[in-house]
């Protein structure tokens, strides 16, 4: 018997290790690409190349890159920076507080409530764009940066998965507790519950701000000064150009590797969050 499960166990192990390397392969392969291609000039990318480290000049890339247009690929950098960081820490506040009143509190039509935050899930960003221009239109703030900041502010899937958070992570008697020591609502919330909820709200975050980082169509929609525009549609504009001006292809590819880099600080600087946030706030 023994015998027989070894094998079996072994080749259970050696299949799911497999399909790991697989998806590991697969995630990481454009990402090689990205490194590489941005070390090569227009002639080396159309020359089908990328994958080697013939031609090296990244350092060239990046010279051009600061300098073209006076450096507008950095502003557009700052402006992503501004749109997903400061956008996606007020939503997770958002988030996580009405995630909070719904667990905590009873109210009239509260579940009818969460119920319409669960239809605002299935209702796709790209369709809600429209509209929302059209308010923007109405309040004057078209073609500035409230167009792009003040739509990411709210994030249904955002407040049901803070729900999620709130059940799981705040015993009522730490509330209760809170509430006989003195602390009015807010102070509960502030002190108390955020911060055992801490993991909810770094979760929230990080995936507004990728949602944020990574957004084109709203920004297309909202914004025709290139000025405010964020990476991804400044880049789009690039590329756009590349085909009758074959020098943007550097730019493009070099740029598309730096706007990689936040993404990758954000997921490895917030990870240890999930783990300490488990235990703060807690009653001792």
């Amino acid at each position: 018997m023994s015998g027989t499960r070894s094998p079996n166990r072994w080749l259970s192990k050696a299949a799911v290790n497999g399909a790991l390397v697989l998806a590991v392969v697969y995630m990481l392969f454009p990402l090689v690409w990205l490194l590489t291609a941005a070390t090569k000039d227009a002639g080396g990318l159309l020359a089908g190349n990328a994958f080697s480290f013939e031609g090296f000049d990244l350092g060239g890339n990046l010279s051009r890159l600061a300098e073209y247009n006076d450096g507008i690929y950095f502003h557009w950098y700052l402006n992503s920076l501004l749109y997903a960081g400061l956008g996606a820490l007020a939503c997770s506040l958002v988030s996580v507080a009405a995630g909070y009143a719904f667990h905590v509190y009873d109210f009239r039509g509260k579940e009818q409530l969460f119920g319409l935050v669960l239809l605002g899930v299935l209702v796709p960003t790209t369709a809600l764009a429209l509209p929302m221009y059209l308010l923007a239109s109405e309040v004057g703030v078209v073609n500035t940066y409230w167009a792009v900041l003040i739509p990411v502010l709210v994030n249904p899937f955002g407040v049901y998965l803070s729900r999620v958070f709130c059940a799981g992570y705040i015993p009522d008697e730490a509330l209760e507790a809170a509430r006989i020591d003195g602390a009015g609502e807010l102070r509960v919330f502030w002190s108390i519950g955020l911060r055992m909820v801490m993991p909810g709200f770094v979760t929230v975050f990080l995936f507004q701000f990728t949602a944020v980082w990574n957004n084109f169509f709203l920004p297309l929609v909202m914004l025709s000064d290139q000025k405010l525009y964020p990476l991804s549609l400044g880049l789009y504009a690039w590329n756009s150009n590349a085909h009758a001006e074959p020098d943007f292809y550097p730019l493009v590819v070099t740029g598309s590797l730096l706007a990689v880099v936040p993404l990758v600080v954000a997921f490895v600087s917030l990870q240890r969050h999930w783990k300490a946030g488990l235990t703060a706030g807690s009653v001792k």
